[in-house]
């Protein structure tokens, strides 16, 4: 191994607080691989690694974590405890699987995959384009206008709420709660949005113990009952695992929905070659299309990894106690993994992106993702083959999930 230490710093026009970045970060993202294996960012104190080859190591490497709270002290691995104020967001965070490794991580993974099989996707499908199909049958009635808001939104959050069997009456509080939660997963957030996490993790928290306790007193079919039925059966599963897991996938289960839909429409307009192919034979191309819009620009452009034991990318030791910035966004446009990358074709089907993660922390969803997606795809194609944009989007500031705030078209 080598014992070159020296951080190479990353390039000037890396810099996830501009807004001209967030909108197009992809020429940085090529500066950085074209500069190098591993960069060390100072901003954000993280090694940023842009190659698809050592995203797809990384991910898998049992050198690193998500948490390395299994194996040392904040103390004992160089960092600083969170706040005492900031302690309701890190219950409900760290108790997620996705903040887990195993064996904590394994246990909670098998009950939960049990909601996520094919069949239980397939017997999902009906209701999905139901939903979608209702969704945009508005839409075209009002002759267009946010489809962010009128159509890429309620479509992720309800067939979530419809798996956890949150009523109706309840839904509107959802994303709201989401947005604020999500929040703290950006670089460096300021005490605000802190304090906004904070408020929506006490309040979803309680409101998701209120509605365990009337499953197990009146059990349903719905997700929330069933791990109610594997706590009551001894399954080593507590409350607190019961709630950050459902505030977990409703989390992941629609963010990803709602920004990929915003932006994969976005990169459609902007590429007219391409949506008139697949509004040519959507049956055909959209599962193809999917996976490429995606690919293409995808929501979530980073993934953060603790270094559990001392590594080395490209020739440079990234010790113990640093954490990484898996880049996404930059792997998902590499050339040396994809052909001809900053080109969008809904054709490729050689398509190993990393939109939906990798290793023990793949997205248990992406099934029932790619379904929503091509849903809302498939029946704005069949509904409103006239779409097109009538105002430049605007982007939110948010730069880890990555997504428009608004996209606003006609039909």
């Amino acid at each position: 191994m080598s014992s070159s230490t020296t951080p190479a710093p990353a390039s000037p026009a890396f810099d996830p607080w501009q807004p001209s970045f967030v909108a197009d970060p992809y020429p940085a993202y090529a500066a950085l691989r074209e500069r190098g294996r591993a960069h060390y960012y100072a901003p954000s104190r993280q090694w940023l690694i842009p190659r698809h080859e050592d995203v797809r190591a990384l991910l898998r490497d049992r050198r690193l974590g998500r948490t390395y709270l299994h194996r040392f002290s904040h103390e004992e691995f160089g960092r600083t405890a969170p706040p005492p104020e900031h302690e309701p967001f890190h219950t409900l965070n760290d108790h997620g699987m996705l903040d887990l490794e195993p064996p904590d991580h394994t246990r909670l993974r098998r009950l939960v995959s049990k909601a996520f099989t094919p069949r239980t996707v397939e017997r999902l499908a009906p209701v999905v384009e139901r939903l979608a199909g209702e969704l945009v049958e508005s839409f075209v009635a009002e002759g267009g206008g946010d489809l962010v808001a009128a159509v890429a939104e309620p479509l992720p959050v309800a067939v979530i709420a419809e798996m956890l069997g949150i009523p109706p009456a309840d839904r509107a509080a959802l994303r709201p709660w989401s947005a604020d939660i999500c929040g703290m997963f950006e670089l460096n957030p300021g005490e605000e949005t802190a304090r906004r996490a904070v408020r929506a993790s006490v309040e979803f928290s309680a409101y998701l113990r209120e509605l365990i306790a009337a499953r197990r007193q009146a059990p349903g079919e719905d997700l929330i009952s069933g791990l109610v039925a594997a706590y009551d059966e001894g399954d080593r599963l507590t409350e607190q695992e019961m709630i950050s897991t459902c505030v977990l996938l409703l989390n992941a289960g629609h963010e990803a929905t709602v920004n990929s839909t915003g932006n994969g429409w976005l990169a459609l307009f902007r590429h007219p070659d391409q949506l008139a192919l697949l509004r040519s034979d959507p049956d055909a191309l959209l599962p193809t299309a999917v996976d490429e819009l995606l690919r293409y620009d995808t929501p979530l452009q980073l993934f953060e990894r603790w270094v559990l034991d001392d590594i080395e990318v490209g020739g440079t030791v990234i010790p113990r106690g640093s954490e990484v910035a898996l880049l996404f966004g930059s792997a998902n446009r590499d050339p040396e993994r994809f052909p001809d990358p900053d080109r969008l074709d809904l054709s490729r089907t050689d398509n190993a992106h990393f939109s939906f993660g990798g290793g023990i922390h793949y997205c248990l969803g992406a099934p029932l993702a790619r379904l929503e997606l091509a849903a809302s795809f498939g029946a704005l194609l069949r509904k409103a083959p006239g779409l097109r944009l009538v105002a430049e989007p605007r982007w939110n500031p948010g730069f880890v999930i990555r997504g428009l705030r608004e996209l606003l078209v006609e039909v």
